[in-house]
């Protein structure tokens, strides 16, 4: 990490010595979709049968290039839905390329977790589709503000790529260029980090990785938060394979620093969820009927392991689904079906749900 912040100061040094710059170019893109979405059994089917949606998202960005040939580029998103932000404007980045590798400065941005990555589903996750499951999925950097190095492309061989986030503070909110620092979360870390590989040795075939850590806890600690995922992507011919895996270990402390035993009581050892690790299992198929026509099934299962013996009620959420693309709408259907959602025993709910996505 010292030597990363190293090559990230030197970049940053270097900028000045460059006395101009080209004029760069805005883009707006986004999509506008609308849903509807129907929820059967479970405690959520009974309180939320049928529902209807729309929404929008949309990113401006920018970029240009500097007289020596590096590049840059801005990228700040708008999202009505996002309320926690200045008016919905949340996820912004600002990056600079050059002959020495990407430095890049995210903001509620620039996630390097690949625990579904390798989802083939057509429409989206089955667990993330308008349905509060409760699924535990691998954390990402992008929920604080960060730092981000990536090696230079065509360095390494069949196309490996490395990047490296760090986060000088737990902070994820947008802010202006003079914005202040912020406590940590809950009082139990201070900086995160995460690393991301990825590789394609043969032809059709993708694998990835990434690490994640926090530290700097304030509290007596027993187990550190972090976490890794490793997932694998194949291609042939109109079909598409995915799988990955997951490993989350929760922040763990003790109550003091003469308290040896912890268990599940959040008062004791204030581990609020009781959870030791979560291990979540996911693959997917998809299938190119025509140029228009895909279809897919994705099978996802998280499961606990509790801090002291429990019930513990994994999750496993399916769904098959089919998308039509006609320019630039496309029309899909997700029908679906999660077991013990929130981790509570017999808790199941079926979702079917139509949606039009516009994309511009």
């Amino acid at each position: 990490m010292r030597n990363i912040m190293k090559i990230i100061v030197a970049l940053f040094t270097s900028i000045s010595l460059i006395s101009s710059v080209n004029a760069g170019e805005l883009t707006v893109t986004g999509t506008a979709k609308a849903t509807y979405n129907i929820i059967s059994g479970g405690t959520v089917g009974a309180t939320a049968a049928k529902a209807i949606g729309v929404a929008n998202e949309m990113e401006f960005g920018a970029s240009g290039q500097l007289d020596n040939g590096w590049s840059w580029t801005y990228n700040i998103g708008f999202d009505p839905g996002e309320t926690t932000n200045n008016g919905g404007v949340d996820d912004s980045s600002l990056t600079l390329t050059t002959n020495f590798g990407t430095l890049g400065i995210f903001v509620s941005e620039g996630g390097l977790d690949v625990d579904n990555a390798a989802s083939q589903s057509v429409y989206g996750r089955p667990s993330d589709i308008g349905l509060a499951t409760g699924m535990v999925d691998g954390p990402g950097i992008n929920s604080f503000n960060n730092l981000q190095y990536h090696l230079p492309a065509g360095l390494l061989p069949f196309g490996t790529t490395f990047k490296a986030a760090y986060a000088t503070g737990q902070q994820g909110t947008f802010n202006s260029a003079n914005a202040s620092s912020a406590a940590a979360i809950d009082g139990f870390g201070d900086t995160a980090e995460q690393y991301q590989i990825t590789t394609s040795p043969i032809e059709g075939l993708k694998i990835s990785a990434d690490y994640y850590r926090e530290s700097g806890a304030t509290t007596f600690v027993v187990q550190e938060f972090e976490a890794g995922s490793i997932a694998a992507t194949y291609a042939m011919g109109p079909a598409k394979f995915g799988i990955s895996r997951t490993l989350r270990a929760p922040l763990i402390k003790s109550a003091s620093a003469t308290t040896t035993v912890i268990n599940n009581d959040s008062s004791a050892g204030g581990n609020a969820d009781s959870v030791r690790l979560y291990t979540s299992n996911k693959y997917s198929v998809a299938f190119n009927v025509n140029e228009s026509l895909s279809v897919s099934y994705e099978m996802e299962k998280s499961e606990r392991e509790l801090i002291a013996n429990g019930v513990e009620s994994d999750i496993e959420a399916s769904a098959i689904q089919a998308a039509y693309t006609m320019g630039g709408m496309t029309l899909a259907v997700s029908h679906g079906k999660t077991d013990n959602v929130g981790y509570t025993a017999n808790n199941d709910a079926e979702q079917t749900l139509f949606a039009v996505t516009m994309a511009f």
